[in-house]
C-alpha cells in the first residue's frame, strides 16, 4: 500500500492567446517605408500602444513610455496602432503630421477603419497590449500611469526568454523621417504683443516662443529653445506687461518677460497631476496636468487643464491655483462650475461676463458666466460632431481648439479638424461659416478688421478679412465610428478587471484603493447601478424602453510595492474613463468586462 500524500493539483493555466496580426488600411509610419509583421518582430517584446492624436491621455503616455523606449531599446519594440476617433483622423497626412508633431520615435500602423482595434477588442483610448518574444498576448493595460508596472513585466520576459534563446537582442525597425525646414512647426496659440504689434506664437513641436513680426511672416527671435518650455501652447498678456504660458508637457505656467526676456515658472512642479492630488495651494507646489490655454478674466489667469478635463485658476497676487469648474470626468455637462464636465478644454477667450471655452473631445463651444454657471452655446456630447451651421441646438464642430472675442460680442471658433473658422452669435443664436480650406486652425488673434489664423499644419499664420457673409458648406453630420457593444436587457454585469502588477499589492492602508464611478448617457439608460462606489464590479440595471446610449466608466486603482521591510513603498496610481457606446438586443452579452491592467480571465 502506497501512503505517500497526494501531489498538490497544480493551479490551472491560463490559455495563451496568439496575438492577432497588425493590419491597417494606412500603412506604416517611421520604417522607412518597410511593412512589418508580427513574425519580424518575433523575439522581440512588443508593446502595442492604441493613440488617437486627438487624445490628451494617449499624449500622456507616449511621454510615461519613453524612458522605457530607450532603457530596453535592444530588446523592446512599440508599435503605435493609430486608431481614430474623429473623421480627420482617418485622413493620413494627418497621422503623418501628429507623428512628427508629437516626436513619435517607434514605428506606427495607421489603421482608419480600426481593423486592429477590433481584433484585439480594445474599447478605450490609450490601451496598451504587451507581447511576448513568441508573439502571445501577455498583458493589457486601459489608461495611464502603467509604465512601471510594464517595465516590470518587460524585465522578466527578458529574463525569461534569454533562458529560453527566444529573446533576440538589436536595433528595432524604427527608421527616422527627414526633418523639415520652416519657421514654425506646429504652431499652437498665438497673441499680439502690445506697443509693437509682433505677433508672438507658441511654436509647439519645436518648444519655444517665436516672436514674429506684424507681417506675420518674419521672424523677429526665437525665445526658450535651450529647454526653457515643453510643447507650449497658450499664451495670455498679464496686467503687468508679462506673457504668461501653458508649458503643456512640462505640466507649468511659466511667464516671459518681453521687456527682459526673462522666464519664470510660477506654477506647477513639473510633475504630473493624479487622483489624490492637492487641487489648490501655494502655486508652485501643486501639481497640474498639460495646461493646453490661459486667459486673464476676473483677475485671474484662467487654465484650461486639459489633462484632468477641468479648468483652473492661477491667483498671481496670491501665488496660489486652485480649480474653478469640472469634477475631473469627461463629458458634457452643465450647471455649478464645481458639478459640470467638460472633455479637454482646449481653448479660452474672455468677453466681460463670459469666459468661453472650446471643449475639444465633445466638439463643443461653452461659457462661464459670471456667477461660476458653465453652459453649453454648440455641441451635444463625446460622439456627435461634423460641420453644420444654422440653429446653435442643431449646429456641430469637429474638435475645435481654440476661440476667439469679437468686438461685436459673437465668437470665432477655430474649428480644427473641420478646417474651418466658425462663429457664433449669441445674439441670434446662430452658428455659420467665416472661412475654409484651413489647415489644422488652432487659434485665432484680432488685429483691426483682420483675424489671423494659426494654421498649425500648415505651420504658419494666415491673416483673413473677417467676411460680411459667411461661406456656404454642405452640412455633415458623423458619429464616432467605434462599433456599439451588444448588450442584454435587464440586468448588465459590469466589471472592471484590475490585476496589480508583479511585486505590488492593493494599497489599503488608508481605506479601499480602487474607485468606480458610472454614469449613461442618457440617464435613463440606466434604471439602476450608476453613480460611486468602491467595488470594482457592479451588476447595472438597463432600462427596457432605451435601445442604445453611452455607458460612461471611470475607474482608479492604487497599488503599493509589496515588500514588509519597506516602510515607504512606492506606490502607482492606475485609472481610466471608458464612454462605451451600447445597444441593447436579444443576443447581446450579460457582462461587460473592462480591462484596467491584466487580462480578463
Amino acid at each position: 500500500m502506497n501512503d505517500a500524500a497526494p501531489a498538490p493539483t497544480p493551479a490551472p493555466r491560463r490559455a495563451r492567446v496568439r496575438a492577432p496580426e497588425l493590419i491597417g488600411k494606412g500603412g506604416w509610419l517611421n520604417t522607412g517605408g518597410e511593412e512589418l509583421s508580427l513574425a519580424d518582430l518575433r523575439g522581440k517584446c512588443v508593446i502595442v500602444d492604441f493613440w488617437t492624436f486627438c487624445c490628451v491621455n494617449c499624449l500622456h503616455v507616449l511621454d510615461e513610455l519613453r524612458e522605457l523606449e530607450e532603457k530596453h531599446r535592444d530588446t523592446v519594440v512599440i508599435i503605435g496602432v493609430h486608431s481614430p476617433k474623429f473623421v480627420h483622423e482617418a485622413d493620413h497626412e494627418a497621422v503623418v503630421d501628429a507623428v512628427e508633431r508629437y516626436g513619435v520615435h517607434h514605428p506606427v500602423l495607421d489603421d482608419p477603419e480600426l481593423a486592429t482595434w477590433k481584433q484585439y477588442a480594445v474599447r478605450a483610448w490609450p490601451t496598451l497590449v504587451v507581447i511576448d518574444p513568441e508573439g502571445y498576448v501577455v498583458a493589457q493595460h486601459a489608461g495611464e500611469g502603467h509604465a512601471h508596472a510594464i517595465e516590470k513585466l518587460v524585465e522578466e520576459l527578458e529574463a525569461a526568454h534569454e533562458a529560453k534563446g527566444t529573446l533576440r537582442r538589436g536595433d528595432g525597425p524604427y527608421v527616422a523621417p527627414e526633418p523639415v525646414a520652416t519657421d514654425l512647426r506646429f504652431p499652437g496659440k498665438a497673441l499680439v504683443l502690445p506697443g509693437t504689434g509682433n505677433f508672438l506664437v507658441s511654436d509647439t513641436t519645436r518648444h519655444q516662443l517665436v516672436e514674429l513680426a506684424a507681417d506675420g511672416e518674419s521672424v523677429v527671435r526665437r525665445v526658450g529653445g535651450d529647454g526653457a518650455f515643453k510643447e507650449p501652447q497658450g499664451l495670455a498678456l498679464l496686467p503687468d506687461g508679462r506673457v504668461v504660458v501653458a508649458d503643456t508637457v512640462g505640466h507649468r505656467l511659466r511667464t516671459y518677460d518681453p521687456a527682459t526676456g526673462a522666464i519664470e515658472t510660477v506654477a506647477g512642479t513639473g510633475k504630473q497631476w493624479w487622483q489624490g492630488s492637492p487641487t489648490s495651494g501655494p502655486a508652485r507646489e501643486v501639481d497640474l496636468s498639460s495646461p493646453w490655454d490661459v486667459a486673464w478674466w476676473q483677475g485671474k489667469v484662467w487654465i484650461a487643464m486639459a489633462g484632468v478635463h477641468q479648468l483652473w485658476t492661477y491667483d498671481p497676487e496670491a501665488g496660489t491655483v486652485q480649480v474653478a469648474a469640472g469634477t475631473t470626468n469627461e463629458g458634457l455637462v452643465d450647471g455649478p462650475a464645481a458639478e459640470a464636465w467638460f472633455a479637454q478644454p482646449s481653448g479660452l477667450a474672455a468677453d466681460g461676463d463670459r469666459l468661453w471655452v472650446a471643449d475639444s473631445e465633445t466638439s463643443a463651444l461653452r461659457y462661464v458666466d459670471s456667477d461660476l454657471a458653465v453652459h453649453t452655446a454648440v455641441g451635444t456630447g463625446l460622439f456627435d460632431f461634423g460641420h453644420r451651421d444654422g440653429a446653435a441646438e442643431q449646429a456641430l464642430l469637429q474638435h475645435p481648439l481654440g476661440v476667439t472675442a469679437l468686438p461685436d460680442g459673437s465668437v470665432a471658433v477655430s474649428d480644427t479638424y473641420n478646417h474651418a473658422l466658425r462663429r457664433y452669435d449669441p445674439a441670434t443664436g446662430e452658428v455659420t461659416t467665416l472661412a475654409t480650406d484651413l489647415r489644422e486652425p488652432s487659434d485665432a488673434v484680432l488685429v483691426g478688421d483682420d483675424i489671423v489664423v494659426v494654421e498649425s499644419a500648415r505651420h504658419r499664420l494666415t491673416r483673413l478679412r473677417l467676411p460680411d457673409e459667411a461661406v456656404r458648406v454642405e452640412a455633415v453630420a458623423r458619429r464616432t465610428q467605434r462599433a456599439a457593444t451588444e448588450v442584454a436587457s435587464g440586468k448588465l454585469r459590469l466589471d472592471v478587471v484590475f490585476q496589480a502588477p508583479a511585486g505590488q499589492k492593493l494599497d489599503t492602508r488608508y481605506g479601499p484603493s480602487t474607485r468606480l464611478l458610472v454614469s449613461s448617457t442618457p440617464p435613463a439608460l440606466l434604471s439602476a447601478g450608476e453613480g460611486a462606489g468602491t467595488d470594482l464590479s457592479r451588476e447595472l440595471e438597463l432600462n427596457p424602453d432605451v435601445t442604445e446610449g453611452v455607458l460612461h466608466v471611470s475607474a482608479m486603482a492604487a497599488s503599493c510595492d509589496d515588500d514588509p521591510a519597506n516602510e515607504y513603498p512606492a506606490c502607482h496610481v492606475h485609472q481610466q474613463d471608458w464612454g462605451v457606446p451600447v445597444r441593447v438586443s436579444a443576443e447581446g452579452t450579460p457582462r461587460l468586462p473592462l480591462v484596467l491592467a491584466g487580462l480578463d480571465g
